[in-house]
């Protein structure tokens, strides 16, 4: 059984269940959306063609964590136990993954963790993130780690090495199914095609209020500066950000407030970017694939590797701080070079396999090898 509720759990849990929909000899996949997001988590679902088995519809209007939480754990008793599952998957570190660990638990089901051990170690950065996958992680019997570096986080804390698994991400996996040489989408016609497109998401708890302002400050007065540069913001649907977005950026010809995009087309301007600016952790992930540098508007990741690696900067949301940095991407090219060539270090579009491969280990109790060294 998979348990995912939003978009970006949908799009990383997508492989898994398309590769189990290959191998119906070895698995019978359950599928179970919460409904955390709902209008984007259903373009997900329909670009990859996966018909869910339940869904919840936990969505209200002004939602609050404890009343996810509690919708879904009340309302995973009944599927749980009508389906029997023999073990329980669910993704990284929403709501959803907390609250469908703690049903796991309750009803003694083997769970599995999708992208476990990444940390920063401060629990209220990201807010709720850290301290839902950090909890999942108590609660697993087996982890599918993304890198040697989230393995070893999930060692330090002394869980069983023979039960961690570096998979790769799922990210990379759905990756290579979506980016299209021919794709095309209305806004490009609104751009010059001499233009270099910055790609912008922004949208975390943590960030909203005075520190969205000021990166969106930065970012605007970058647009009045260079007159080759547009950039392109799918905003989110939470009126909060909703509100800054167009206080900040109406009126600014070059900045183009856009609808959310689904996995596709988010894929495919990722491609056609520049560079992108994000705050989301899937898009740190994807980019490097892309062959993008990424600006993160954090003062702290999760997913150090990239930073490491050299393709991803964190920047923060200091206007001084974003605004340099984007004048050394777009007027430095050496800069530009070095961060857009840097070696991809989260995958290499195989983690689903891998994540089947170990479950079958799991599932059987076979003694087997310890892959995470391969």
């Amino acid at each position: 059984m998979t348990v995912f509720g939003t978009r970006p759990e949908a799009i990383k849990m997508a492989p898994i269940i398309l590769k189990m929909q290959e191998q119906l000899d070895e698995f019978k996949p359950i599928t179970v959306l919460t409904g955390q997001h709902k209008e984007m988590l259903d373009q997900v679902m329909d670009i990859f063609n996966i018909q869910p088995d339940y869904n919840m519809h936990v969505m209200k209007e002004k939602q609050t964590l404890s009343s996810i939480t509690t919708a879904v754990i009340s309302k995973l008793d009944y599927i749980i136990n009508e389906s029997n599952p023999d073990v329980i998957l669910v993704h990284g570190d929403t709501t959803t993954t907390f609250a469908a660990s703690v049903s796991a638990f309750y009803h003694k089901i083997p769970l599995g963790h999708v992208e476990a051990g990444l940390r920063t170690w401060d629990k209220y950065s990201p807010y709720p993130e850290e301290m839902n996958r950090q909890m999942t992680d108590t609660l697993s019997d087996i982890y599918f780690a993304p890198t040697k570096l989230s393995r070893s986080n999930l060692v330090k804390q002394n869980f069983d090495e023979k039960r961690i698994f570096i998979t790769g991400n799922t990210a990379i996996d759905a990756l290579k199914q979506t980016v299209d040489d021919d794709y095309h989408h209305d806004v490009l016609d609104d751009i010059d095609s001499n233009h270099r497109i910055i790609l912008l998401t922004m949208h975390r708890r943590e960030n909203q209020g005075e520190p969205m302002y000021r990166a969106f400050t930065a970012i605007r007065d970058e647009v009045l500066k260079h007159p080759d540069i547009e950039v392109v913001y799918p905003v989110h649907l939470s009126p909060v950000v909703q509100k800054m977005a167009h206080r900040v950026f109406d009126g600014i010809s070059r900045v183009h407030l856009i609808d959310p995009l689904d996995v596709v087309d988010f894929h495919n301007m990722s491609a056609r970017s520049y560079f992108i600016m994000t705050d989301s952790g899937g898009v740190q992930e994807e980019a490097p694939s892309l062959g993008k540098p990424v600006l993160v508007l954090r003062n702290d990741t999760e997913r150090p590797e990239g930073v490491d690696a050299g393709t991803l900067k964190l920047v923060g949301t200091d206007y001084d701080n974003i605004r340099n940095n984007m004048d050394e991407l777009l007027d430095n090219s050496s800069i530009y070079k070095k961060m857009s060539q840097a070696q991809n270090p989260y995958g290499d579009g195989q983690a689903a396999s891998r994540i089947l491969n170990a479950l079958n280990i799991f599932i059987n109790n076979e003694s087997g090898v310890n892959q995470n060294e391969k």
